[in-house]
């Protein structure tokens, strides 16, 4: 078996510390949904010209491959830092759709957890 640490990336090579993580089911549709929020985003430290980048795809890697994932939203959230701002947050949003690629993307949570020293938790009622 690989061992290859789990990781995400909003930039090859470059692992990011995922913050937050939310799943969500629609009651009506049934679709699954993912919101992940990062703090300290190391792609962009120190490179205050990245205001206008964008995160239209994310890297999920782990020892069975890579996830490539395009989320449906993303959102940059800035602090003021006197005559500059910088970057805060982000938090990005994207479905799943299909139960077997909702499987992987839970034995790749699986694995970062496990490697993060994140446990997870349930909420049925919400």
């Amino acid at each position: 078996m690989n061992s290859i640490t789990p990781s995400i990336e909003f930039f090859a090579g470059i692992p990011e510390e995922l913050s937050d993580v939310r799943l969500r089911r629609d009651r009506k549709t049934g679709e699954n949904s993912v919101k992940m929020t990062f703090v300290n985003i190391k792609a962009v430290q120190g490179a205050n010209s990245f205001a206008k980048a964008s995160f239209n795809d994310i890297r999920l890697v782990d020892s069975e491959g890579v996830i490539s994932i395009e989320p449906r939203s993303s959102k940059l959230f800035w602090k003021d830092k006197g005559d500059d701002e910088e970057l805060a947050k982000i938090e990005i949003v994207f479905d799943v759709s299909s139960t077997a690629h909702w499987d992987r993307f839970m034995r790749f949570m699986e694995r970062y957890s496990a490697a993060n020293g994140w446990e997870f938790t349930s909420n049925p009622d919400a």
